[in-house]
């Protein structure tokens, strides 16, 4: 389970103090998929870049199934990103020269995971988001865009983490593909047991998700 309390983080800049991230509160269960929505600059991503402990929060707690993130050492701040969380992207950010079957490897090969249990793991995966036989061989450019996502969905659940970070993961797909892949982040949430925050600014997508929540100016609200 993901507690967040009274989470801050300011930018300071020559133009001004910019408070991205103002006391947000929330708490997310395992295999629950929550959607963050907010427009162009409301602190959607910098909230995702605070839970992935991509960046440090200036207060707050970050608790996630007991552990209190913001008191990780370096050394324990790389390992919950090689184990504990998982990142989806709007542009894939898949490894052009490998296949997509060796791109859902990486992360296992990260968190040292058995040599004999990761092709079974990643085939598990690619088989959960629908990619088997032939096309697990292909490189992403021999694959379609929702294709390439559905890669990228199986690359950040191989791992078995317990938390998945989507940064608008349907931005770069049609209205068709982004709803299957949606619907695929849901599947896979319930599955695997993990927590899953999408951020969009897309209304329809936010609500296939378990929850909705608003972030606006950096204040986080729940949506009835």
């Amino acid at each position: 389970m993901l507690k967040v309390e009274n989470l801050n983080k300011t930018f300071h800049t020559r133009a001004g103090d910019i408070h991205a991230v103002q006391n947000v509160t929330f708490s997310a269960d395992n295999g629950e998929m929550v959607a963050i929505v907010g427009a162009s600059g409301s602190g959607k991503s910098t909230l995702l870049a605070l839970l992935g402990l991509l960046d440090a929060p200036d207060q707050g707690s970050i608790d996630l199934d007991g552990v209190e993130l913001a008191n990780l050492d370096a050394g324990g701040r790389t390992k919950y990103r090689s184990h504990q969380v998982g990142f989806v992207f709007q542009q894939f950010n898949l490894i052009p020269n490998l296949s997509a079957r060796e791109n859902v490897l990486l992360p296992l090969e990260y968190a040292r995971w058995p040599k004999a249990d990761r092709v079974r793991r990643a085939d598990e995966m690619l088989a959960l988001v629908g990619l088997t036989g032939e096309k697990s061989e292909r490189r992403p450019t021999r694959l379609s865009g929702g294709e390439q996502q559905r890669v990228a969905i199986a690359r950040a659940f191989a791992a078995k983490p317990q938390l998945i970070l989507a940064d608008e993961p349907t931005g770069s797909l049609d209205k068709s593909t982004g709803q299957k892949i949606v619907e695929i982040l849901r599947s896979a949430a319930s599955t695997e047991g993990a927590t899953v925050l999408v951020v969009t600014h897309d209304e329809k997508i936010a609500q296939q998700a378990d929850r909705r929540l608003e972030i606006d100016d950096g204040v986080l609200s729940e949506v009835a």
